[in-house]
C-alpha cells in the first residue's frame, strides 16, 4: 500500500490537539498545537548538524503542509455556505 507522505490525525483523548503524521523516513508525529515532535526513527548520522538541519526541514514541511490542508478545508466550508 502506498501511503501519503503526511497525514492529519486527531484523538478524543487530546481534543484540543491536531497531529501530523510523517510516514517516510524519518517518521514522526507532530503535535501542531503544542509544537512537539515524537520521532519513531533514530536520527543517526555522521554529522549531527546535517541531521539536525534535515530534521528541521522535514518538520517545517509538515507545518507548511498542515497549513495548506487546513486552508483547503476552510475553502470547502466557504463554498458550502
Amino acid at each position: 500500500m502506498k501511503l501519503p507522505k503526511f497525514l492529519l490525525a486527531d484523538n478524543s483523548d487530546f481534543p484540543e490537539d491536531l497531529f501530523v503524521v510523517h510516514t517516510e523516513y524519518p517518521r514522526f508525529v507532530l503535535n501542531v498545537e503544542e509544537e512537539e515532535v515524537e520521532w519513531f526513527d533514530d536520527l543517526d548520522g555522521d554529522d549531527e548538524e546535517t541531521v539536525a538541519d534535515e530534521a528541521t526541514k522535514v518538520v517545517e514541511a509538515a507545518f507548511k503542509w498542515c497549513d495548506e490542508e487546513l486552508a483547503k478545508y476552510d475553502e470547502e466550508e466557504e463554498d458550502e455556505e
